[in-house]
C-alpha cells in the first residue's frame, strides 16, 4: 500500500535481535543454562530403560531392575523441576526483552513528525501499536522461549543417538529433504505475506478510524452505502491475504508431519534389521526408538513456533520500520549552531504533498521578534500549510525557512519546539490531574507558575472550581471537561512552555466568539515579545494583529496592516465588509468567502 510507514528489511530486524538479546546476557545464560539441564535429565532416562529392558532380557536381579526403576523415576522428577524454572526464567527474560520493545516503541513514535503521521494516515500507526504489539508479544512470551527449548532438546537428542550408536541415527537423514525443502518453501514465501496481511489490516482499521471520525458528515451526505462498500473492499483485501497465509499454513504442515513421522518408522526397520544381524542390541535398539520417538515433539514444536516467529519477525519488522519515518527533522550529524535572535524568514518556500501537485508558490516572508502576524484566506489557500511550515512540522519541497540564521530543518526536534510550537484546533487531555496536564511541559513548574499559566487563558477560575481543584483527575474515565476547557488546558500548556514563537492554527475555534475573543486578548498580553503568527478565521484576529497576510492559491497576494489594508480596497477589504455584512456589487466575484460557524464571512 502506498502512504504507509516504512518497514525494517531483514537484515535490520537481525541485527535488533540479537543486540537486543546482548544487553540480557546473565538472564539469556541462565534460562539457556536451565533448559540444557533440562534436556539432558530427560535424555538420561531411554538410556536408563534401554539397560532395563537388556537386565530383563537376561534375567537380572530384582535390586538391578529396582534400582534402575529409581533412577528413571528420579531423573523424570529432576527434568520436571529444571523445566519449572527454566520455563521461569524465560518467561522473565521473555518480559524484559518486551519491556524494552515497547519503551523503544513509544519512543519511536513520539519521535514521530507530525506531516509522516498525516501521510502515513492513523490506521497503520494504531494497526501497529496494538495488533504488531500484541503479535510481537505472544511472539517474545511463547514463540522465543519455545523455539529455543526445541532447538537444545533437538541436539542433545541427536547427539545422544549418536553416542548409543551412530548407526540408528542414520534413518533421520529420511526426514532431511522432505522437511528442509518444505521449510524453504514456506520461508521463501511467508515474511513476505505476513508483511502484507498486517498492511491490510492497516487499510481496515484506517478506514474504519475515518469513519468513526467523521460519522456525522457521513451521515449529512448519504455516504453510508459508500463507507460501508469501503469497508466491505478492505475486508474482502484482507481476507484473501489471509486466505493466503492459511494456504502457505496448509501445504507447510503436513509436509512437515510426514518428514518427522518417517524417521520413527525407518529406525523400527533399519534397527529390527540390525538387531537380527546382531549389530545392535535390544537396549540399544530400545534406547534409539525412544530417542527417535522423543525428536518428534520438539520438531513439531519448532516448526509449529517457527510460523509464529514469521508473524513476530514481521511484526518486529512494522515496529522497526517507524524509526525510517522520521526524517522531517533528523537528528543532525554535526553540531548545530544555536540560533542566534527569533527572525524567522521565509525565503522561497514551496511545498507539496505529492510531487506535482504544489500547494504553496513560492512564499516570502520575514517575521520580527514580538511581531504578530494574521494569516486569512479562504478555506484550501494554504493558510494552515504555511503555518505547519513555519512551525516546523512540515519541511519545504524548495526554498529555505530559518530561525535565528539556523534552518528549522537542521534543529533535532527537541530544540525546535523551544523555538517554535505549532497549536491547533486539535487538543488531547491527558489522564491524570489538571495540574499534571499544564505542567507536562515543564514538570518541575511551581503552583504559582502554574496557576499563572491556566490565568493567562481564563482558565484558572473553572479550574479552581473543579471537585478536587488542580488535583481533579481529568482525561477519559476521569471529570469529563468541555472541548472549550480542554482546549483552554492545551493553550495553556503553550503558555508555560515558553517558546519565543507561536503558530496559533484555529486556537480558539471551539470557544464561542466573546469567549476566543477574550482568550486572545489575553495571550497577548501574556505573549508580548513574542512571535505570534495566527491563522485568522475570525477577522478580530486580523484587526489586532501587527500585520496581515492574505494568502490565495497558495501565494502571499497582499500583506500590511490592518488600516492599510482595508484603505488598498483589495482581498482584504472586500472580506473585511462582507465580515461585518457591507456587501458590496463588487464583492460577489470575490475568492475570500469562506463563513464560519456563526454564519460570519471570514
Amino acid at each position: 500500500m502506498t502512504g504507509l510507514l516504512p518497514v525494517a528489511d531483514n537484515t535490520q530486524v537481525r541485527r535488533y535481535v540479537v543486540d537486543l538479546f546482548r544487553r540480557y546476557p546473565r538472564a539469556l545464560g541462565g534460562a539457556v543454562t536451565l533448559h540444557i539441564a533440562a534436556a539432558i535429565a530427560g535424555l538420561v532416562g531411554p538410556r536408563l530403560l534401554g539397560e532395563l529392558v537388556e537386565s530383563l532380557q537376561h534375567g537380572g536381579g530384582a535390586a538391578v531392575i529396582d534400582r534402575l526403576g529409581l533412577l528413571i523415576a528420579g531423573f523424570v522428577l529432576l527434568q520436571s523441576v529444571l523445566t519449572r524454572f527454566a520455563h521461569l526464567a524465560s518467561a522473565r527474560l521473555g518480559e524484559g526483552v518486551l519491556a524494552r520493545l515497547r519503551e523503544e516503541f513509544v519512543e519511536r513514535v513520539l519521535a514521530l513528525p507530525l506531516s509522516t503521521v498525516e501521510r502515513a494516515g492513523s490506521g497503520d500507526l494504531l494497526t501497529r501499536t496494538t495488533r504488531d504489539v500484541d503479535a510481537l508479544s505472544r511472539c517474545v512470551r511463547l514463540a522465543v522461549p519455545e523455539t529455543m527449548i526445541a532447538l537444545i532438546t533437538i541436539v542433545l537428542v541427536i547427539g545422544a543417538l549418536a553416542v548409543v550408536t551412530p548407526l540408528l541415527a542414520l534413518p533421520l537423514l529420511v526426514a532431511v529433504p522432505i522437511i528442509v525443502c518444505g521449510t524453504r518453501w514456506y520461508l521463501r514465501r511467508a515474511p513476505k505475506a505476513y508483511l502484507e496481511q498486517n498492511s491490510r489490516y492497516s487499510a481496515v482499521t484506517d478506514g474504519l478510524a475515518e469513519t468513526v471520525d467523521g460519522a456525522r458528515t457521513v451521515d449529512a451526505l448519504r455516504r453510508r452505502r459508500e463507507r460501508v462498500e469501503r469497508t466491505d473492499h478492505d475486508l474482502h483485501r484482507t481476507w484473501l491475504a489471509e486466505r493466503y497465509t492459511l494456504f502457505l499454513r496448509t501445504v507447510w504442515f503436513p509436509v512437515v508431519e510426514v518428514g518427522y513421522v518417517l524417521p520413527v518408522v525407518a529406525t523400527l526397520l533399519v534397527g529390527g534389521l540390525l538387531y537380527l544381524g546382531g549389530t545392535v542390541t535390544l537396549g540399544q535398539l530400545t534406547a534409539a526408538v525412544v530417542y527417535v520417538q522423543l525428536l518428534i515433539d520438539p520438531v513439531d514444536r519448532l516448526l509449529s513456533w517457527l510460523d509464529e516467529l514469521q508473524v513476530g519477525m514481521a511484526s518486529l519488522a512494522r515496529l522497526l520500520g517507524v524509526a525510517e519515518g522520521r526524517s522531517d527533522n533528523p537528528e543532525p550529524a554535526a553540531e548545530v549552531p544555536t540560533p542566534v535572535g527569533a527572525r524567522i524568514e521565509v525565503r522561497g518556500v514551496r511545498f507539496a504533498y505529492a510531487p506535482g501537485r504544489e500547494v504553496l508558490h513560492g512564499i516570502d516572508l520575514t517575521l520580527e521578534p514580538g511581531e504578530r502576524l494574521a494569516v486569512v484566506g479562504p478555506s484550501g489557500a494554504g493558510k494552515s500549510t504555511l503555518g505547519r511550515l513555519l512551525a516546523g512540522v512540515y519541511q519545504p519541497t524548495a526554498g529555505t525557512i530559518t530561525v535565528g540564521g539556523v534552518p528549522l530543518g537542521d534543529l533535532p526536534l527537541d530544540r525546535l519546539r523551544t523555538e517554535v510550537a505549532l497549536v491547533s484546533q486539535e487538543h488531547h487531555v491527558f489522564i491524570g490531574t489538571v495540574w499534571d496536564n499544564v505542567a507536562m511541559v515543564r514538570p518541575g513548574a511551581d503552583e504559582a507558575e502554574v496557576c499563572s499559566a491556566l490565568a493567562a487563558v481564563h482558565a484558572l477560575d473553572w479550574a479552581l472550581a473543579l471537585p478536587d481543584g488542580l488535583a481533579t483527575t481529568v482525561g477519559s474515565g476521569g471529570h469529563q471537561l468541555s472541548a472549550a476547557q480542554a482546549q483552554q488546558i492545551a493553550l495553556a500548556r503553550l503558555v508555560l512552555a515558553d517558546p519565543h514563537t507561536l503558530v496559533l492554527d484555529e486556537a480558539t475555534s471551539l470557544i464561542d466568539p466573546r469567549a476566543a475573543r477574550d482568550l486572545e486578548r489575553s495571550l497577548a498580553a501574556v505573549l508580548r515579545g513574542r512571535t505570534v503568527v495566527a491563522i485568522a478565521h475570525r477577522l478580530f484576529s486580523a484587526h489586532d494583529a501587527d500585520r496581515v497576510a492574505v494568502v490565495e492559491d497558495g501565494r502571499i497576494t497582499e500583506l500590511g496592516s490592518h488600516d492599510e489594508l482595508v484603505a488598498a480596497n483589495g482581498p482584504y477589504a472586500s472580506l473585511w465588509r462582507s465580515w461585518h455584512g457591507e456587501r458590496t456589487p463588487q464583492d460577489t466575484d470575490e475568492p475570500l468567502a469562506d463563513t464560519d460557524a456563526a454564519g460570519a464571512r471570514r
